[in-house]
């Protein structure tokens, strides 16, 4: 019987990747890709990957959907007039040809694999006691991986620059995204009120059991994330400003105490991200404690875009006037 579900499940995701690719309605494509990521996500669970599912749960189903749909959103304009459009014959033959050499490759390659296939994972599981964390994905991903967890923070922070670059120079400095507002008796409203605390509580239990079990700091801030934006959407709150010097400060904090940490590494242990013996797992804890906010405010501020809303002006003092000139106004006393 298991078989058969796990069989049943593969068959649908080829179907929506096949979906997802041929649909000409971009929302329709959309939709197709969210629900492609939720059943991955079940996949991984099925090969016992918690920690995986998650992640495409949170992320690729997630996070990335809301960003095509916000995206969808703003294309809706020229989506008729590219719908129209039609390749020509040869130019679909020539992406079927591609893709089927692609997939034929990629099959190939995996066929070609020794048995067994080259691992790294005994030499993971010898060293692992070391670092002090009994998650094997924290491990790789924050010792023996190091390096490359740390590219992929600073890339986040780079492609939020890129967003905020797109902003109209009248808005530098504003709020990003749209002042959302909703019925404050409407369900939406009763959601924002009702489901942050429970995430909160949620994401931070991620967060700390992911040094030994399934969880870690991108499936904690991505649901820290949705817990804010969900009070944004509601009109509960506002996006900050990005100007605002808390917001900068946490979204640089991450990846500074993660080179902070390296180079502290490199003098202690004589290796960039070198972990001192009987240090690692504090030292991997501050770079999780630090990343927090930074993947907080980064997921969220991606999802509100680009500052579109004029930075409020700051009242101009007047100059001050001599007491002998200052002009005299009537007394409104006793006016009615």
């Amino acid at each position: 019987m298991t078989a058969i579900v796990s069989g049943v499940v593969a068959l649908l995701l080829l179907w929506l990747a096949l979906w997802t690719v041929v649909a000409r309605d971009a929302f329709l494509a959309v939709a197709g890709f969210v629900v492609y990521g939720l059943l991955l996500s079940l996949l991984w669970v099925r090969l016992a990957g918690i920690d995986v599912a998650l992640t495409e749960a949170a992320i690729g189903g997630g996070l990335t959907g809301a960003l095509l749909l916000g995206a969808v959103g703003r294309l809706r304009g020229t989506e008729a007039e590219a719908t129209a459009e039609r390749s020509g014959a040869g130019t679909r033959a020539l992406a079927v040809l591609l893709s089927v050499g692609v997939t034929t490759l990629l099959v190939l390659c995996v066929l070609a694999l020794p048995e067994p296939a080259p691992t790294l994972a005994p030499q993971v599981a010898q060293n692992l006691p070391a670092t002090g964390v009994g998650n094997p994905i924290t491990g790789v991903l924050l010792a023996f991986r190091a390096l490359d967890t740390l590219l992929e923070a600073i890339v986040l922070v780079i492609a939020l620059i890129g967003v905020w670059s797109m902003a109209p120079d009248r808005c530098w400095g504003g709020r990003p995204g749209p002042r959302y507002s909703a019925d404050p008796d409407g369900i939406l409203a009763y959601l924002a009120r009702l489901l942050p605390p429970i995430g909160i509580v949620v994401g931070l239990y991620l967060f700390w059991a992911g040094a030994d079990h399934p969880g870690g700091k991108f499936q904690s801030a991505t649901i820290l994330a949705a817990m804010w934006m969900l009070v944004q959407m509601a009109g509960l709150g506002d996006a900050p400003r990005i100007d605002s010097r808390w917001v900068r400060a946490g979204i640089v904090v991450g990846p500074l105490v993660f080179v902070a940490v390296g180079l502290l590494g490199a003098w202690q242990a004589g290796a960039f991200l070198g972990y001192p013996d009987g240090w690692a797992k504090p030292m991997i804890v501050a770079i999780e404690v630090a990343l927090l906010p930074t993947l907080v405010l980064v997921l969220a501020l991606l999802l509100n875009g680009a500052p579109a809303r004029d930075p409020a002006r700051r009242p101009v003092s007047a100059p001050a006037i001599p007491s002998g000139d200052r002009p005299t106004y009537p007394s409104d006393e006793g006016q009615t």
